[in-house]
């Protein structure tokens, strides 16, 4: 099954300005995503999807593969990713290559190991699913039971269950997508529309695993952990 790996990276952050293109621990932000994809050994094809010429010259240097310049409709604040990962499966498939299986790869994540990628894709040639999709388990303070909106001044349960939960074990475990990887058929995006199709399998990772960097205060975290995993990989390699 042909797998083709996609990797958005468009030039408008306004959060972290210019932050794929950024030095994070000394490597752009973009190059965790094409390190970890490229180590996986289950990418067949890895392509970037930007909008950006100086993030297009960054990705030719990297080794990726950049077929196309991104329109400018799909690289807005609010163009969701579901067109543009469409946009790239089209451009390839005008141009005879047509993959089997389709795996997301946002640059917002540099925790992601090429086992998470590998794991990710396995599941999907295995499994009687749609798609396989990266979560983290929701702690239980924050499980959805619990939730609460306010209406009118007054707070409102946003479950109807929420009122008769009173006590931890009463909660079913819950999780979150983290957007470390994001796999599916291609068929089910095409017919359907949609990353996750019907039947969707959970790749859980632990919280040590899991950053989405989406502020400043994220990417120093990531920074931090990112040094640190460095100083211990030099002091084995001494040791």
């Amino acid at each position: 099954m042909d797998v083709l790996g996609i990797i958005p990276a468009r030039g408008g952050s306004k959060g972290i300005p210019d932050k794929n293109l950024r030095l994070l621990a000394g490597k752009p932000l973009l190059s965790y995503a094409v390190d970890s994809a490229k180590a996986s050994g289950v990418i067949d094809k890895l392509v970037l999807s930007t909008d950006s010429e100086r993030i297009a010259d960054l990705g030719h240097r990297l080794g990726l593969e950049v077929p196309f310049i991104r329109p400018a409709s799909l690289s807005t604040d609010e163009a969701p990713m579901l067109p543009v990962i469409l946009h790239a499966v089209d451009v390839l498939s005008q141009n005879g290559w047509i993959p089997e299986i389709i795996v997301l790869l946002q640059p917002t994540s540099p925790l992601r190991s090429p086992e998470h990628i590998r794991k990710a894709v396995d599941l999907l040639k295995v499994g009687k699913c749609d798609s396989v999709i990266s979560v983290i388990e929701i702690p239980h303070l924050f499980a959805p039971q619990k939730a609460l909106f306010v209406q009118d001044g007054y707070l409102r349960f946003w479950s109807s269950m929420g009122k008769s939960v009173t006590r931890r074990q009463q909660l079913e475990t819950t999780s979150a997508r983290e957007g470390t990887v994001y796999a599916c058929l291609r068929d089910v995006l095409i017919q359907k529309s949609s990353l996750y199709g019907d039947e969707c399998l959970p790749l859980l990772l632990s919280s040590d695993e899991s950053l989405n960097i989406d502020s400043m205060a994220d990417w120093q975290k990531a920074e931090e952990i990112l040094n640190a995993k460095e100083r211990q990989r030099i002091q084995s390699e001494t040791n």
